[in-house]
């Protein structure tokens, strides 16, 4: 079974619509694909509505994607096996959808002080009742013609120090770890080496979120090369986490895609592993040539 256990659909910064993100998976040959948007539920329901309507041959991971604050860092935490219908995991998703209204208000305000008017309406439009995210004011900006390209537009405006940049104000680690848990799912730390944190800041963060209750890290997706990944698997190790992998796929690119480059060596846990009452289980070990290929 090919799992991929990261990606996003247009209730957040994704691209794709849960039915076509759906079918872009079976397309991928993903077995069991989880969704987990930024801080909002939204895609569930109709995900396993239309994988009911349509017999779709794929198994649905609920999940979601929280923000939290951690020193100075945005650091994501993806809470997978949660239950949707949680009321109290409802309400705090919801608190944090405030604190994303509050920050992209700021961003409008400061970005039309530095000659980029009108944003808040354009960026609104984009998010069309989603989860409101620096993505969005990327592609607006892209759209006006301030950049190129993702990462021109955020070096040019939104990263620390730029025209459009706000602070975080989200959540701590430790407290989107107890919501995860509270809603009875599995807590992930997402991407580990895409912090840009170095040896010692990295083993920290680490040795944090496990001192939190976290249970994983993601371990593999396409962007790691397999050093990489016995790096990350070693730390996991160091602090007793296990095994998640994922595309964080937002839409196609040439770099990444949904299944791609998903594959773990046989010595390591996996989270299905570690809660096999929460992942549906392979019913036979995947043969060596049956694993993707990691990518170049």
């Amino acid at each position: 079974m090919k799992f991929d256990l990261h990606s996003h659909t247009f209730f957040s910064d994704g691209m794709l619509s849960p039915a076509d993100l759906l079918a872009r998976a079976i397309e991928r040959k993903v077995d069991v694909l989880a969704i987990t948007d930024h801080d909002t539920l939204l895609g569930l329901a109709p995900a396993h509505t239309a994988i009911a309507e349509q017999q779709l041959p794929l198994q649905l991971v609920n999940g979601v994607e929280i923000s939290t604050s951690w020193y100075e860092f945005e650091i994501h935490i993806v809470g997978l096996a949660i239950n949707p219908a949680d009321t109290q995991l409802q309400q705090r998703l919801a608190s944090q959808q405030e604190r994303r209204l509050e920050r992209a208000r700021e961003m409008a305000r400061r970005l039309t002080k530095h000659n980029v008017p009108d944003c808040l309406e354009a960026v609104m439009t984009l998010a069309n009742g989603g989860a409101v995210t620096r993505t969005h004011f990327a592609r607006h900006l892209m759209q006006i013609g301030k950049a190129s390209s993702m990462a021109g537009v955020f070096k040019h405006y939104l990263a620390r120090g730029k025209a459009g940049y706000v602070p975080n104000n989200w959540v701590s680690l430790m407290e989107a770890v107890q919501w995860i848990h509270d809603a009875g799912g599995v807590a992930v730390l997402a991407h580990p080496l895409r912090y840009n944190l170095n040896g010692k800041w990295l083993t920290k963060l680490m040795r944090e979120f496990a001192a939190a209750g976290g249970d994983a890290a993601e371990v593999a997706s396409c962007q790691l090369t397999p050093v990489q990944k016995r790096d990350v698997w070693a730390l996991c190790q160091q602090f007793g986490l296990v095994a998640s992998q994922g595309s964080d796929f937002h839409q196609p690119t040439d770099w990444s895609d949904l299944g791609r480059g998903l594959y773990l060596t046989d010595d390591i846990r996996t989270v299905w592993q570690q809660f096999p009452a929460l992942f549906p289980q392979p019913e036979s070990p995947v043969e060596s040539s049956d694993k993707p290929q990691l990518c170049s």
